[in-house]
């Protein structure tokens, strides 16, 4: 590695670092609550019609870089979009946000750790990343459509495969596609939602999860099909 790829690569692991680090520092999170939302709501939703366009972008700025130095709030960020840009061009935005911030994570993980990572295990990644490979948009269309595991733990372990950049974002804009629909038309009711544990209700939950599961079904079908030419040839 050379002096300037190590420098950059310092530079870039720094200015993650560094972004979420303010955030915290300057409290941040405490404007990522239900409450503060609530209680701005109405000075927000006026912004935003005085000022469409400039909201609009401020809106896309603000998910995609929280998505990408991956602050938690993304539901709050869901349900203030759809509350100040509606169900359909909510959806729009936190599914282009939310990818653009994904994709982010995803370069700078695998410009930064890759080559370590697969220095340090070898093989096991090795053969871990060459089955993930072969099937990588079916795998990561059921990650994002069934929220089994965090969504920056889904942006960040891809990269560390042999998934290719395209894939990665094909499959993260489709799969959170349903996600962002359901958060966007509830944040149209904001006024009426006290508490995030009521957002999502089993109903939800289980069609996300069949979704997910239909994902896999090209992979299965492949697996099966392989299965068969082998009996065949054997």
């Amino acid at each position: 590695m050379t002096t300037t790829n190590r420098l950059l690569k310092i530079l870039v692991a720094l200015l993650f670092i560094g972004t979420l680090a303010a955030f915290f520092a300057l409290g941040g999170q405490r404007y990522l609550t239900l409450d503060t939302l609530q209680q701005n709501r109405d000075a927000l939703l006026q912004f935003t019609q005085q000022h469409y366009w400039q909201a609009l972008l401020m809106a896309v700025a603000v998910y995609t870089a929280a998505t990408a130095i991956s602050v938690p709030g993304a539901v709050l960020l869901s349900l203030a979009t759809g509350f100040l840009f509606g169900r359909w061009v909510g959806t729009g935005v936190i599914v282009i946000s939310a990818t653009s911030g994904a994709a982010l994570v995803f370069l700078a993980a695998r410009y930064l750790f890759a080559d370590a990572m697969r220095a340090k295990l070898g093989g096991k990644l090795r053969d871990m990343s060459e089955g993930f490979a072969r099937d990588a948009f079916s795998y990561l269309l059921f990650l994002r459509l069934v929220p089994l595991f965090p969504f920056w733990l889904v942006n960040l372990a891809p990269a560390f495969t042999g998934i290719r950049l395209s894939t990665y974002v094909a499959a993260t804009a489709i799969g959170i596609i349903p996600g962002a629909f359901v958060f966007a038309n509830l944040g149209q009711s904001l006024g009426r939602i006290q508490s995030t544990a009521q957002l999502v209700s089993p109903e939800t939950l289980a069609a996300l999860a069949l979704l997910g599961v239909l994902a896999l079904v090209p992979v299965l079908a492949k697996k099966l099909m392989r299965q068969k030419a082998g009996k065949e040839s054997s």
